[in-house]
C-alpha cells in the first residue's frame, strides 16, 4: 500500500519535470519562476521566512526579498531536469566560475557552501572539472520521488546519505583523496551555537572536524544566479585552519551571512535557523 501512495503522490513531480524538459532550461526557469513568485508568499511556510526576515534584516524590503526567494526556488525547479546537460559557457543556459584556482587539485579537500542560488549545480560544476566530489543529501521521505531526483543527476558526483551510514561513506571519500561538498546553513536542534546576524544559531561542527581529522583545506563556495538557466560559482581562498571547531564555524557562519546580505533573494529563509522562543515570541 505504502508503494502505491508512494507512486500517486509523485505523479505531480513527475509531471512538473516533464513539463520543464520540454519547455528547455530558459522557459521552464522562466515560467515556473513566476509561479513560485505568485504562489509562494500564499503559502503557510511563508510565515517562517517572514519571522527570520524580521529577525536578520529588520531594515529590508521583506515583501521583495520573499517573493524573489520564491521565484529563485520556482526557477531551481524547472532548471532541475536540465542541470546534467548544462556546461561552462560564456553566456546563455550554463555556468562559469571564478577563482578555480582556490580548487584543490589533489588530496582530500571540503567545500562549504549554502542553499542559495542554485545550489544543485554546484556539486555538477565540480565533478564536471573532474574533481571527485561527493555531497551529503537528506533523501526526500518519498521513496519514488528520491529515485526521480537522483536519475536528474545523470550520473554526476556521488550522494551520500544524512546520517551514520552517510557519515562513514564521507570519512572513507575524504580518506580516498576525495572532495566533499557541505552546505552549513541548514536547521539543526544540536550542534554549536554560533552567531548568525547577530544571534546564535546552532551550527553543524561537521565541516570543522573533517577539515581537522584529514588535514585538509575548507574551501567556501557559492551560487550566484545570473539569469534563467545561467549561473557563476565563485570559490574563495581556503579559510585558516584552527583545532577549535567554533572558530572556524564562526568563520563559515561569517561569510554565508556575507553572501545572503549581498543577495538575500537568493537565499532559502525558510528554515527555522534560530531558536524556537524567537519565533513564538515573533508570532
Amino acid at each position: 500500500m505504502r508503494r502505491v501512495t508512494a507512486f500517486w503522490q509523485a505523479l505531480p513531480v513527475r509531471a512538473a519535470l516533464r513539463v520543464a524538459r520540454l519547455l528547455g532550461p530558459v522557459r521552464a526557469s522562466n515560467v515556473f519562476g513566476a509561479l513560485a513568485r505568485w504562489l509562494g508568499p500564499l503559502l503557510p511556510v511563508s510565515r517562517i521566512a517572514r519571522v527570520n526576515l524580521r529577525l536578520a534584516l529588520p531594515g529590508a524590503d521583506h515583501a521583495a526579498i520573499l517573493a524573489g526567494m520564491w521565484e529563485n526556488l520556482g526557477r531551481l525547479a524547472g532548471e532541475a531536469p536540465h542541470l546534467a546537460g548544462l556546461r561552462e559557457t560564456a553566456s546563455g543556459p550554463g555556468w562559469e566560475i571564478l577563482g578555480a584556482e582556490h580548487l584543490p587539485v589533489a588530496g582530500p579537500a571540503i567545500l562549504v557552501s549554502a542553499h542559495i542560488g542554485n545550489w544543485e549545480v554546484l556539486p555538477t560544476v565540480l565533478a564536471a572539472r573532474g574533481l571527485p566530489v561527493a555531497s551529503l543529501y537528506r533523501a526526500p521521505d518519498n521513496p519514488v520521488v528520491g529515485r526521480i531526483l537522483r536519475r536528474l543527476r545523470g550520473g554526476g558526483p556521488a550522494l551520500l546519505p544524512k546520517g551514520g551510514r552517510g557519515a562513514l561513506a564521507a570519512a572513507r571519500h575524504l580518506a580516498r583523496g576525495g572532495m566533499l561538498g557541505l552546505l552549513a546553513d541548514q536547521k539543526l536542534n544540536e550542534g554549536l551555537a554560533i552567531p548568525f546576524f547577530g544571534r546564535p544559531a546552532m551550527t553543524t561542527p561537521a565541516p570543522a572536524i573533517l577539515a581537522r581529522r584529514f588535514a585538509c583545506p575548507l574551501v567556501p563556495g557559492r551560487v550566484q544566479r545570473l539569469g534563467p538557466a545561467r549561473f557563476r560559482i565563485l570559490v574563495e581562498p581556503a579559510l585558516p585552519p584552527d583545532p577549535d571547531p567554533a572558530v572556524t564555524m564562526t568563520a563559515v557562519n561569517a561569510r554565508i551571512e556575507a553572501w545572503v546580505r549581498e543577495r538575500p533573494e537568493e537565499w532559502l529563509w525558510l528554515h527555522r535557523r534560530w531558536p524556537k522562543a524567537l519565533y513564538r515570541l515573533d508570532g
